[in-house]
């Protein structure tokens, strides 16, 4: 058994008018009460007749002393713990580990587990290759070797490699650097996640070896991935 969230805290504020709003909030609830969507101060959040989220204000604090939030891929925005219980296979009983795992780490796993054999046609069709690795041996008390893992979310990228995570924020325009074939170090920011995990100083001008090695690993994944080329907007 595992618990996880899917990304950060969300910062988003939601008002009453805004299309988003209006397309997923129903507007009445199963006891045919009025719902109230929108951020309201004068309403208080919780019961079934509201739908609200709780803000810039209140991601932050969330996400202290993590950089940006959902949507983004510094760390506010992709960092969430991992809760696994299960007795007969954990031996360690209230500890943390600090290793690095992923979302496409679950399917991994739990294949592992269960000793399946993950097939590459079904039916005729072939099936996309597992991306991840299996966290069994996390489960398990040992250090695995590291290996990358990579994002990308609506333009935002990065690429995390043991102590080092390449990363880049979208401008205005999210989807301008898309129209490269391959944009190079441009816009990349380098942490070193062991001294700097809040990603506070930017190294990428001292080690722009890195940040072309790092780059160029994330745009190979990105083609493999099938994440480049973008499709239009």
């Amino acid at each position: 058994m595992g618990f996880l969230a899917d990304n950060g805290a969300c910062a988003e504020e939601l008002t009453a008018d805004s299309e988003w709003v209006k397309n997923i909030t129903p507007e009445r609830t199963r006891a045919d009460q009025p719902v109230h969507p929108g951020n309201d101060a004068a309403v208080m959040p919780g019961p079934e007749t509201t739908y609200q989220s709780y803000g810039l204000p209140w991601a932050n604090v969330s996400n202290t002393p993590f950089r940006e939030y959902k949507h983004w891929v510094h760390e506010g925005g992709i960092s969430t713990p991992l809760i696994a219980h299960w007795p007969e296979g954990i031996r360690a009983r209230g500890e943390w580990t600090p290793q690095v795992g992923h979302l496409v780490d679950i399917m991994a796993t739990c294949v592992d587990v269960a000793g399946a054999h993950y097939p590459q046609v079904v039916r005729g069709n072939r099936i996309t290759p597992m991306e991840g690795a299996s966290l069994v041996p996390v489960l398990a008390g040992e250090s695995p070797s590291s290996r990358a893992v990579y994002f990308e979310h609506e333009g935002n990228r990065a690429v995390r490699l043991g102590r080092w995570k390449l990363v880049s924020r979208a401008d205005d325009d999210p989807f301008a650097w898309w129209q490269q074939d391959d944009p190079g170090p441009a816009n990349w920011e380098l942490y070193d996640m062991e001294a700097d995990r809040a990603e506070t100083t930017n190294l990428a001008a001292e080690r722009p070896d890195l940040v072309q090695s790092l780059s160029q690993l994330w745009h190979q994944w990105a083609r493999r991935a099938n994440v480049l080329p973008y499709p239009e907007r």
